[in-house]
């Protein structure tokens, strides 16, 4: 008897399989409720609550088919627009002699760093009915240049704001395309601009591809922009038509209701994945450059070429934001612009009013709350899924990475059901969770690229040096990839602390953001305050862009 519980308790019995904790699946159970808490929950619960309500009577007697036309018809052709401009921004400024291109690429990108409905606000100030724009136009031809408010000024300012994300995606890929194909066809005999038309292009396929689905996306539930110029001139989409069910208190089960929307707005997103995903299935793409890539001498039209550059790239920028400051330095709308009507009083008033300064108290709270989050659990989805070997990895990685494809207003639906049931409703958690799910995706792709180019040497080294599975994470790419990790948490925080379109639908009273704080004084009527805090919102963006690209450059 003694000798068997002696043969039990031995370090034989000790590490037979089944019988031994193992800590890396206990973080990878951890993990799994997260995710399930964090993305499954909301999307479920948007699908089972808008299939449970009957309710597509009424949104039909609503007009939801001219609601969800209008919100496809804005996003897919402001896609199509940011893709085109942006491709031509990524041949000019990286494959061409283009003077000053590296200041121009900062000045291009700056829409990427202020928020949409910050844009919309200074283009209203130049373009809107009584904008600068069209009363110079007026008194001088008797009508206005044009009238921004509408559905065509929903699709130019979607452009506008997604053209940088799409450069980016396809800078990127136009790094990589071989240099060495282009001097192939120049060799046979090709033009420099028919070598870069035949060969190029045809190799960032995948990249336009990802760009178009990534921004059409983004743009298809996009709130501030179409509620600022579209709903004006009764242009409705899918995201106002939801604000407007939630802010109503007139409609029976509005969270049904909008639940039902949310669904159509999942289909569409989903769609638009399935589509890219076909298609870039056919597309051919070549990895790392094989020889140097030679810019493109632009010859005699260098300057004319640089000078349109130049002026597409300040009107803009620079138009709206000095429009920007116009506003916010004149006392009230319809003011004239001359130096003895300047003042600061209205950017003092909407400084030190009560909601702004309890807008950017939640909207800094918030934003380094859910990048502290999105950096530590992506950080640890990232290590598991590319290092450890496992069947649920790539079930973890697809829910991880799914909100990515998700529209965000998706996203605040499900949080407003399930805040309803958890105690979370009408608090800043309930935000802060919307964050996280819409967000975790960022930093887990940031840990990803790392490592799927690192080799596992290091790790073997540490196993067979005798340190444990845990051990061994911790100490090898865990360590590596707390940068990027870190990184991946810094774009969060200044994604969230822009956002607009969860918060409005999830704002309550003691919980306004800034964004929403900009919304209610434009709502409102206050245009100089709006203004005013909209000024300060895209220095600081510019800035941040600034010592960003500054730092990038002194590495």
């Amino acid at each position: 008897m003694v000798s068997s519980v002696r043969s039990a308790s031995s370090p034989a019995a000790r590490v037979l399989p089944g019988r031994r904790f193992d800590p890396v699946g206990a973080v990878r159970v951890a993990l799994w409720l997260f995710v399930a808490a964090v993305i499954v929950a909301p999307l479920a619960t948007v699908v089972s609550l808008g299939l449970g309500g009957n309710h597509i009577a009424q949104l039909i007697d609503d007009d939801i088919v001219g609601a969800a036309t209008h919100s496809v018809v804005s996003a897919g052709l402001s896609a199509v627009f940011a893709v085109v401009l942006a491709t031509a921004m990524a041949l000019l400024l990286d494959r061409t002699d283009l003077p000053g291109r590296g200041v121009l690429r900062l000045i291009l990108l700056s829409p990427l760093l202020i928020p949409p409905f910050v844009g919309a606000i200074a283009w209203t100030g130049l373009l809107g009915p009584s904008g600068l724009a069209n009363r110079f136009w007026g008194e001088r031809f008797g009508g206005p240049l044009w009238n921004i408010y509408g559905g065509d000024g929903v699709v130019f300012l979607l452009t506008v704001h997604a053209y940088p994300l799409a450069y980016l995606i396809i800078a990127a890929a136009l790094r990589k395309v071989p240099g060495d194909l282009e001097q192939i066809a120049r060799i046979g005999g090709a033009s420099p601009w028919r070598a870069m038309r035949t060969v190029t292009l045809p190799l960032l396929r995948p990249a336009l591809l990802a760009a178009f689905t990534l921004t059409a996306v983004s743009n298809l539930a996009d709130f501030g922009i179409p509620a600022l110029i579209g709903l004006p001139e009764r242009y409705v989409t899918l995201s106002t038509m939801v604000y407007r069910y939630i802010q109503s208190g007139t409609v029976d089960r509005p969270l049904e209701v909008v639940s039902t929307i949310g669904i159509v707005l999942l289909i569409l997103a989903v769609l638009a994945v399935f589509v890219d995903r076909r298609l870039s299935r056919r597309s051919r793409q070549l990895d790392g450059p094989v020889t140097a890539q030679q810019p493109l001498p632009l010859g005699g039209a260098r300057i004319p070429t640089g000078a349109l550059a130049w002026t597409v790239g300040l009107a803009l920028t620079g138009l709206p934001l000095l429009t920007l400051a116009s506003q916010a330095l004149l006392p009230t709308p319809g003011v004239p612009l001359t130096w003895d009507n300047l003042t600061l009083e209205s950017i003092v008033a909407a400084v030190t009013a009560p909601g702004t300064v309890m807008g950017v108290q939640n909207s800094l709270l918030l934003a380094v709350g859910a990048g502290v989050v999105c950096a530590v659990a992506g950080l640890v989805i990232g290590v598991l899924t590319t290092r450890t070997r496992s069947r649920d990895n790539t079930s973890l990685d697809l829910l991880a990475m799914l909100p990515q494809a998700v529209p965000g207003l998706v996203i605040a639906v499900g949080w407003l059901i399930v805040g309803r049931y958890t105690g979370l409703f009408d608090s800043r958690w309930v935000i802060l969770c919307a964050y996280v799910t819409a967000f975790l995706a960022i930093v887990v792709q940031a840990v990803r690229a790392p490592l799927s180019t690192t080799p596992t040497s290091l790790e073997e080294a540490a196993r067979a040096s005798g340190a444990s599975r845990l051990r061994t994470l911790r100490d090898v790419p865990v360590a590596m990839t707390v940068p990027a990790a870190a990184t991946g948490g810094v774009l969060v925080a200044l994604t969230a602390v822009r956002e607009l379109t969860m918060s409005v639908l999830l704002v309550a009273p003691g919980t306004q953001t800034l964004g929403v704080s900009i919304f209610n004084l434009q709502q409102a009527g206050d245009y100089n305050a709006a203004s005013a805090l909209s000024l300060l919102v895209a220095l600081v963006g510019i800035v941040g862009l600034g010592l960003f690209a500054g730092t990038r450059a002194g590495r």
